[in-house]
């Protein structure tokens, strides 16, 4: 196993992988951006290591500075975490090239995997169900998608083989409007992506979004854990997941892990996997997409599963196999996810970033949160608005959502908005509890109330207050507007945690690895 890993990436992931690397007697290195230098990352991990200025393309996504830091400090191994570069295959080389284990599959399988025409091939190839579609078609090339199109039927997608997020996606109802998907998709994945070809896809409605856990080691050897409900989505991304699912039987179960291995098998691939389905009312399930590194919704599956996901990823890029198992894994209760971003839900989800004063997290039987707050944490501008994940298990899903509304409510975030009142109105909707959603449902169903009278923000912002006022009447006013104070506390707390405070470079070393 290794005995110190880079982990590059920040906030909540980067705290995941750090508590499971401790639990395993391994050192951890972080990497953080000026922005994040007070970051609690940083704080837990044995050293520190900036690598530039606050926005992202000048600090997390510059692969020269992390390699750099990784070599400086003798880290092993580098976890990209997920988003920055966890599926960038040129950065999974560049650990490989300088003899830096990357935890992650290799870079070959990233490129068969991230392009979304060369991956519908290998699906093909591997018997793995497809949306009916067509491959790799030129933006400019109208007359061969009208053919398509005709063959295909309509409504359709128009999605762009390089993209991802959502980005370079059209829907077409009709012929008519062909041309001008087509032209938009083309140019939005030019710009996004620096590729323009496309391709078409049959439009699956209503429909959900059910994906698959797999991890694959170096010996041949491929497990599926099962599967995440991800149908809560606006703009294309997830606000909730869950696992099981309600619209999946064990029968079918059994079909998705067997789709998902063979997926895994046809691109060699190795380390955590998630591979994606659109599945339709009637059960009939197709591939949409395989992405290439921890999911941010990984801990609903570690809950039914009684397994630690990035203690299997450090095993696997140690070389170790894995464990195989007589019968398929059968979950064991029920685990919701919400995530908790920066933003206002009562302003159309407005971002919401600055200091946060006070932090009250839930807790209980059944309740874990990941997050990056804490008091007096300072959300920056450059990131997402991702700011924890709050997880709750319970016997059932009717006991989980009563646990995760108790959780939400325990729930206080002074001095910033979040969407949890978003979450706790979902939680109360008829067709969340009955589990009659699809990925078009929160946009085209759900409406979020007004706030109430009595507006628990108000009561927040009374608390932040408060905590203020007691600041300075104890004679300081916080980092933001004393400086010294400021520096004496940061003092303080790295001392109590062993680092050395200094004005760049390696910000010190915990558990004498060293110091440069």
């Amino acid at each position: 196993m290794f005995k110190r890993v880079l982990i590059a990436n920040r906030g909540e992931i980067a705290l995941r992988v750090q508590r499971t690397c401790r639990e395993l007697g391994i050192e951890t290195v972080a990497v953080y951006s000026e922005a994040d230098r007070n970051a609690l990352h940083v704080r837990e991990a044995d050293a520190a290591v900036c690598i530039g200025p606050g926005p992202a393309l000048e600090s997390y996504l510059v692969i020269e500075k992390i390699i750099d830091a990784a070599k400086r400090t003798g880290a092993q191994a580098v976890h990209p975490g997920y988003g920055f570069l966890s599926e960038n295959a040129r950065f999974a080389q560049a650990c490989v090239d300088a003899g830096i284990a990357f935890i992650g599959p290799p870079a070959s399988a990233m490129q068969a995997m991230g392009d979304k025409v060369s991956a519908r091939r290998l699906m093909e190839e591997a018997g793995v169900p497809l949306v009916p579609g067509a491959n790799d078609i030129d933006a400019d090339d109208l007359d061969t998608a009208r053919r398509e199109a005709d063959r295909i039927g309509y409504p359709l997608l128009v999605k762009a083989a390089a993209g991802g997020g959502g980005r370079g996606i059209r829907l077409v109802e009709s012929s008519e409007g062909l041309e001008a998907a087509m032209r938009a998709a083309g140019s939005e994945a030019r710009s996004a992506f620096g590729d323009a070809a496309i391709f078409l896809e049959k439009y699956v409605s209503p429909a959900r979004h059910i994906e698959v856990q797999v991890m694959a080691d170096s010996h041949g050897n491929v497990r599926a854990f099962g599967e995440r409900e991800c149908s809560i989505q606006r703009r294309h991304q997830k606000l909730v997941e869950e696992a099981p699912s309600v619209a999946v039987t064990p029968e079918l179960r059994e079909q998705l892990c067997d789709a998902a291995v063979a997926a895994a098998k046809s691109c060699g691939y190795q380390n955590a996997g998630t591979v994606e389905f659109l599945m339709d009312r009637d059960g009939n399930f197709y591939f949409l997409e395989m992405n290439a590194r921890l999911q941010v919704e990984h801990p609903v599956t570690e809950l039914v599963y009684g397994v630690d996901l990035v203690a299997l990823q450090l095993a696997i890029a140690a070389g170790k196999p894995l464990a195989t198992a007589e019968a398929p894994l059968e979950p064991r209760g029920w685990a919701i996810e919400c995530r908790i971003n920066g933003e206002d839900p009562y302003s159309n989800f407005a971002p919401s970033v600055g200091l946060v004063e006070f932090v009250q997290q839930p807790m209980g039987p059944g309740v874990r949160f990941d997050t990056m707050l804490f008091d007096g944490v300072d959300v920056p501008v450059f990131y997402d608005s991702l700011l924890g994940k709050l997880i709750v298990w319970a016997e059932t899903r009717e006991l989980a959502v009563k646990r995760m509304k108790r959780a939400l409510s325990d729930l206080i975030v002074a001095g910033i908005q979040t969407n949890a009142p978003f979450h706790l109105a979902l939680m109360d909707h008829p067709d969340y509890a009955t589990g009659n959603v699809s990925t078009s449902w929160l946009e085209s169903e759900f409406t979020m109330p007004q706030p109430p009278e009595d507006d628990p923000r108000e009561r927040w912002a009374l608390v932040a207050a408060g905590i203020g006022a007691s600041l300075v009447a104890a004679g300081s006013e916080g980092p933001a507007t004393q400086p010294d104070a400021g520096r004496w506390q940061r003092a303080a707390r790295a001392r109590s945690v062993g680092m050395r405070v200094d004005g760049g470079g390696i910000r010190g070393w915990r558990r004498g690895i060293g110091s440069s």
